[in-house]
């Protein structure tokens, strides 16, 4: 009855920290201030009321669409509120009431920020990962501290990591362009590997970039390249997807941040069984 009542309890504040995500994914790759001016609808300017701001029901009383104009409301905002409500209710009912708990939760949600302004807008805005890299090289030391680490990497681990998570995204971008000879990843690739290899440590960012690179070529092969045929009507390289709306993805380019968010997740979680496993299957161990 607790855990169950202490999963609802989080979810609630993570479908609230998911509204005000959406503010970051929808200002901070246009430079936007995330503060002010208040919420409010792109086409008639109607300002968006503490009742119309609930998330996820709102957007369900609102029939999804403006108050003032009628305008459509992209299924985006109560898809990205559910998310990350259902990511806050995942770790504190797994890791119950721990600082941990939080720390797995702010972890997943800048990951799926990144996720979703990588993807529509082809970049990670500083605003995560600056963000992103604050938490974690200061929670890592609450942590110590508190004698709670969980699944994260241990101080010097966490130094180490930032420096190991940056370096082999830079390395491999520099690779790409020389090999492509055009640019192959972008700077917020490897501030948001500084990020994630300040979370999970040297072994578990590889793991990460590892996990991304089969994850990305399988995308690519079966949804991206299809789309990129079925659209010769459109404009090149823009087609519409579901959720998400209109991604910038040309040709065979993918933001690469896409898929090392959630790769990141499951390093953090699951880095440690899943190497333990390879070195056993290898003969290493």
């Amino acid at each position: 009855m607790i855990t169950t009542l202490l999963s609802a309890y989080a979810f609630l504040v993570g479908a609230v920290i998911g509204s005000f995500l959406n503010v970051c994914v929808s200002r901070w790759p246009l430079g936007l201030s995330v503060v002010k001016p208040r919420s409010r609808c792109p086409k008639c300017g109607h300002g968006i009321t503490a009742l119309e701001n609930i998330p996820i029901l709102s957007w369900i009383v609102l029939r999804a669409r403006c108050r003032g104009c009628g305008e459509k409301i992209s299924a985006q905002y109560p898809l990205v509120e559910l998310a990350t409500g259902i990511l806050w209710a995942l770790s504190f009912s797994h890791y119950g009431t721990t600082f941990t708990a939080l720390r797995v939760a702010v972890f997943a949600t800048v990951m799926l920020g990144i996720a979703l302004t990588d993807a529509e807008h082809m970049l990670i805005p500083d605003g995560f990962t600056v963000f992103g890299l604050i938490w974690v090289l200061l929670s890592v030391f609450v942590a110590a501290f508190l004698g709670d680490q969980g699944p994260f990497a241990a101080p010097w681990e966490a130094i180490l990591g930032v420096f190991v998570g940056a370096g082999v995204i830079a390395v491999i971008g520099w690779l790409g362009e020389v090999i492509l000879n055009r640019p192959a990843m972008g700077f917020g690739d490897t501030t948001m590997m500084a990020v994630v290899g300040g979370a999970v440590g040297p072994a578990r960012a590889l793991l990460t970039v590892f996990i991304a690179a089969v994850i990305a070529p399988v995308v690519l092969i079966g949804l991206v390249y299809p789309l990129t045929r079925r659209s010769s009507a459109e404009e090149a390289g823009q087609y519409n997807l579901p959720l998400l709306g209109s991604f910038g993805w040309k040709g065979r380019e993918l933001p690469f941040g896409v898929f090392l968010a959630p790769s990141a997740v499951v390093a953090l979680v699951y880095g440690d069984r899943l190497i333990d496993w390879y070195l056993r299957i290898s003969g290493l161990k």
